[in-house]
C-alpha cells in the first residue's frame, strides 16, 4: 500500500501521504492509513473476506428477526425501551427512527477530515462481521468516501458511552438522503450531495442497522486519532525547535550525554537526548559556549526528560488507538458459531477517554516548556547576553515582548483544557446508561490543545531565529550553526526578515505558523538528519 518513493527515514506524514489505497478487513487498519484516507484522499476498498463476513452476519440478523427471538435493537426498542417488543414488520422503521431521533448534535461542524475518519472507522468495524448490517450499507459509506461526500456533523452532543450516538446519527442521515453534506466545497442537503456525486441513497435501513451506524467510539477515535498523529509530529518538531533555542541561548551540551540518560533508562528521554546531539552537531556557537556556566535552567537542561516523557505518553496513547482502530464497538454483537446475540458494553468510551485525556496533558506540557524557552530568549536577565526583548533599539521598539505574552496566553488556556474529561459522568436514558466516559470531549479538548501547542512552537521558532541573529551580532561565540539549524534558519528567513525595528508582526507569525503546521520543517530536518527520531 506504500508508494515506491518512501525513503529510509521518511516521516510519518510522508508515509501517510504515500498510501494510495486503504483496504478494509476489520482487522489491520493503521493510524497512517486512517490519516491517508481522511486527510490525503486515499481510495478505500473492501476485501473479499470483509464482504463475505458482512453477508454471513446479515443472514443471521435476518434469521433472528424472522424467528422473533428477543434481541436488543433487533426485536426490541433502545436504551430504557429495551423491554418493549417491536414486531418484525416495524424493525426497519425502528432503525430509521433511531437515526432521526438521535441526530441531536450541535455546535460548529467537525472538519472534513474528522468526518471522513469517522466514516472509515465505522466501515472498518462493521467489516468484522458481527454487527448484522447489510453489505450495501458499508459499500455506501465507502462510496461516499471515494466520491467525496462528507456529512455535516456538529461537534457537541456525545457522552462517549452508548457509542457516539449523536454525531454518528448525523453521519447516518446522509446514507438515507437526509441531513446535510459537503460536496466539492459546497454544503448541500444530503439528497442533493448524494445525487451530485452519483450515489443512490438507501431507501431505508434494515433491522439492527440503526445501532450498527450509531453504536461505537468512531467519533472520539477519529478526533483523537488525528490529534495523536499530529502530536507525534509536533513532539519531533519540538526537539528541532528547542535545539535551535539551545543554540541561541548558548546552552551547555553536557546535559545531553548518552551515558547520563542511559543511567535513568527512560526510553523517550534517551531518544530525545540522541536527537539533540544529532541536531547540534557541528555548531560553532555551541562549541564556543561550553563552560560558560556549570548548568542551564530546566527548560534547556531537562529537554530530554520533559520531551522524553511526552514521547512515552504519546507511545502509550498510540498503543491504545492502534487497538481501537480495529475494535468492534457496537451492541449487541452476533456470533455465527452458536447464533448467540450478546448484549454488552463495547461501545463504552472509557478505554479511549483516559488515553485522550493523557494526550491532552502531554500536548499541554510540550507547549508549557516551549513558552519557558521563549521567555528565556526575550528576558535579558535570563538570555546569556542577548538584548532585552531581542530588539536592537529598546524603548522606542518593543521587539518580541508581546510574542511571549501570546504564547503564555495559549499555555494558560491549555492548562484549563487539560483538566480530564474522563473524571466526569452524568446519567442518561432514565439511568439505564448511568456511567459515561466523556471520551469525545477528551478527544476534542486534545485537538484544541494541540492547535494551541503548534502556535506556541511557532512562536518559539520565530523567537529563536531572531535570537540567533542577535547572538551573531553580539559576536561573542561566533556565527556558525549546525547544518540542519542553518537550513531551518534560512528557510524561515526566506519568509520572515530580521525584526530590526517594530513593524506589523502578525504576518511573520502567520508565516511561521504555516511552516510549523505544513510539515515542511521536518522534511528539511529529516533530509539532513535522516536518523531523526
Amino acid at each position: 500500500m506504500l508508494g515506491s518513493n518512501t525513503r529510509k527515514g521518511a516521516s510519518a506524514m510522508e508515509h501517510a501521504k504515500s498510501i494510495r489505497i486503504v483496504r478494509l478487513d476489520g482487522h489491520s487498519l493503521t493510524l497512517d492509513e486512517l490519516v491517508a484516507a481522511a486527510r490525503f484522499g486515499a481510495q478505500v476498498e473492501l476485501t473479499n473476506e470483509a464482504r463475505e463476513a458482512l453477508r454471513r452476519s446479515r443472514e443471521l440478523a435476518d434469521k433472528i428477526a424472522r424467528e422473533k427471538r428477543v434481541a436488543y435493537g433487533i426485536t426490541t426498542g433502545f436504551g430504557d425501551f429495551a423491554t418493549v417488543a417491536v414486531p418484525e414488520e416495524m424493525s426497519a422503521k425502528l432503525s430509521n427512527n433511531l437515526i432521526y431521533s438521535h441526530c441531536t448534535a450541535t455546535g460548529e461542524p467537525y472538519a472534513r477530515e474528522v468526518v471522513r475518519a469517522m466514516m472509515l472507522l465505522r466501515a472498518n468495524a462493521l467489516c468484522v462481521g458481527v454487527s448484522g448490517v447489510r453489505p450495501v450499507l458499508v459499500e455506501k459509506l465507502v462510496e461516499m468516501l471515494n466520491k467525496g461526500v462528507t456529512p455535516v456533523v456538529p461537534q457537541k452532543g456525545s457522552l462517549g458511552a452508548s457509542g457516539d450516538l449523536a454525531p454518528l446519527s448525523h453521519m447516518g442521515l446522509v446514507l438515507l438522503g437526509c441531513g446535510e453534506a459537503e460536496y466539492e466545497g459546497r454544503v448541500l442537503p444530503g439528497a442533493e450531495a448524494m445525487k451530485a456525486a452519483g450515489i443512490e441513497p438507501l431507501d431505508s435501513l434494515a433491522c439492527k442497522e440503526g445501532l450498527g451506524i450509531t453504536n461505537g467510539t468512531c467519533a472520539m477515535t477519529a478526533v483523537g486519532g488525528l490529534a495523536l498523529y499530529d502530536a507525534i509530529r509536533a513532539a519531533k518538531l519540538a526537539d528541532l525547535i528547542s535545539s535551535l533555542t539551545l543554540t541561541a541561548l548558548a546552552g551547555q551540551l553536557n546535559a545531553f550525554q548518552e551515558r547520563l540518560h542511559t543511567l535513568r533508562g527512560q526510553p523517550g528521554q534517551i531518544l530525545v537526548a540522541r536527537n539533540l546531539r544529532r541536531l547540534t552537531e557541528g555548531c560553532e556557537i555551541l562549541q564556543n559556549s561550553q563552560g560558560d556556566r556549570v548548568q542551564d535552567a530546566y527548560a534547556l537542561r531537562c529537554i530530554p526528560q520533559v520531551h522524553g516523557a511526552i514521547r512515552d505518553a504519546l507511545a502509550f496513547v498510540k498503543s491504545r488507538v492502534d487497538i481501537e482502530l480495529n475494535a468492534v464497538t457496537d451492541n449487541p454483537l452476533l456470533f455465527l458459531e452458536d447464533e448467540a446475540v450478546i448484549s454488552g458494553g463495547n461501545f463504552h468510551g472509557e478505554p479511549m477517554a483516559l488515553p485522550f485525556d493523557y494526550l491532552g496533558i502531554a500536548e499541554a506540557e510540550l507547549a508549557s516548556i516551549s513558552e519557558r524557552r521563549t521567555e528565556r530568549m526575550v528576558n535579558a536577565a535570563l538570555s546569556n547576553g542577548l538584548t532585552p526583548f531581542l530588539t536592537t533599539e529598546g524603548g522606542l521598539n518593543s521587539g518580541f515582548m508581546i510574542v511571549q505574552y501570546s504564547a503564555a496566553s495559549m499555555v494558560s488556556e491549555n492548562k484549563v483544557l487539560a483538566h480530564p474529561a474522563s473524571v466526569d459522568s452524568i446519567p442518561s436514558s432514565a439511568n439505564q446508561e448511568d456511567f459515561v466516559s466523556m471520551g469525545t470531549t477528551a478527544a476534542r479538548k486534545a485537538g484544541t490543545i494541540l492547535e494551541n501547542t503548534l502556535s506556541v512552537l511557532a512562536f518559539e521558532l520565530l523567537t529563536a531565529c531572531q535570537a540567533v541573529d542577535i547572538r551573531r551580532r553580539v559576536g561573542t561565540h561566533g556565527e556558525g550553526l549546525s547544518p540542519v539549524h542553518e537550513a531551518i534558519f534560512r528557510h524561515v528567513r526566506e519568509k520572515v526578515d530580521f525584526y530590526e525595528t517594530d513593524r506589523e508582526i502578525w504576518p511573520d507569525i502567520r508565516a511561521v505558523e504555516a511552516m510549523v503546521r505544513s510539515g515542511e520543517l521536518l522534511d528539511i530536518a529529516e533530509e539532513l538528519v535522516p536518523e531523526l527520531e
